[in-house]
Order: structure tokens, then sequence, then C-alpha cells
């Protein structure tokens, strides 16, 4: 009799081990999956900084009165290259920061028809459009999968390995102000 409560103490411990390991790998895939959408915010903001310099180079060429506007433009577009590896809630707040110039520049440029009908600039702002989309496609995805990782970090059972193994809670990419998570309207 002794030697089978043995064995259940035994099979009692695989069991925790291989319900502890489950839970461990079900975390650092999240965590990874976090790393992984988090790089695919990064690239496109990347490419929408890329892209002003050259917005900007266009716009300036008709609109010589309204250098305030291209300046915080520009500004708010080397404080996002400058934050490039700074932590999320930093950088979240000056990208949304230059949606707003973009959403600014855009609107000034419904008094300018010359300007609106210039192939350069309609090719620039096509692209500047589709890329602003695949950012908010990219933040979807990222907060889900911040979501699943926070999930599994705050419930039980699986906290029980989370919190030795020192997993933490994602941040969200959040926006302070709700015009921030809309693409700039851009009429032709």
């Amino acid at each position: 009799m002794q030697g089978a409560g043995f064995w259940v103490v035994l099979a009692l411990l695989v069991a925790l081990a291989s319900l502890a390991i489950y839970y461990y790998n079900r975390l650092v895939f999240n965590r990874a999956r976090v790393a992984e959408a988090w790089s695919g915010i990064d690239v496109q903001l990347k490419r929408r900084a890329s892209l002003i310099p050259a917005l900007v180079e266009c716009v300036r060429q008709y609109m010589s009165y309204e250098q305030g506007t291209l300046q915080a433009l520009v500004q708010e577009r080397m404080r996002a290259v400058q934050l490039a590896d700074s932590p999320l809630g930093e950088r979240a707040t000056v990208e949304a920061h230059l949606g707003t110039q973009l959403r600014q520049l855009f609107a000034l440029v419904e008094d300018y028809p010359a300007l609106k009908a210039d192939g350069q600039f309609l090719d620039l702002q096509r692209t500047i459009t589709e890329v602003e989309n695949h950012i908010q496609m990219a933040r979807r995805y990222y907060n889900g999968a911040v979501r699943e990782l926070n999930v599994l970090v705050e419930s039980v059972p699986s906290n029980l390995v989370a919190r030795p193994f020192a997993f933490t809670q994602a941040e969200y990419f959040s926006l302070d102000d709700p015009r921030d998570a809309q693409s700039p309207k851009m009429e032709f």
C-alpha cells in the first residue's frame, strides 16, 4: 500500500510539473507575440516617418506662408525618430502628436487646388494613407496580443507560473486623444 502512495504522489508531481511547463510555454509564446506585434507597429511608424520629409518638401513648394504647420510637423517627426528605442508610453504620445500634425497639414491642403492636383503629392498622400491604415491594423493586433499576455499573467493558474518567472503585464498602445486613432482625411 505504501508503494501505491508513492506512485500517486509522483503522478501528482508530474501532473503539476506538466501544467507548469504548459503555462510557462504559453506565457513565453504570448510575450514573443507581443514583441513581434510591436515590431510590426515600429516598422509602420518608421515608414511613416521616412515619408514625411518628402511630403513636407512637396507641400513647401506650394505653401510658402504655412511654415508654422510644416515646422511643427518636422519637429514632431524628429521627436518620433529620436524616441525610436524609447518605452511604448513615451513613444505613443509623440506618434499621436505626429498624426495630429499630419491631419492639420492635410486640412490646410484643401486650400491649395494646385497642390491637390500635383502627381507627386497625390502619390505621397496615397502612400501615407496606406501607412496610417497599416499602423491602425498593427496597433489592433498588438493590443490583442497584449490582452492575451495580460490575461495569462493575471489569471489563475497561469499567474502562479508568471510571478516566479517574472512575467509582467505589457502596456497597451493607447492614444490620449481619440482623434489620433483615425487616419488623416484626404479628399481629392
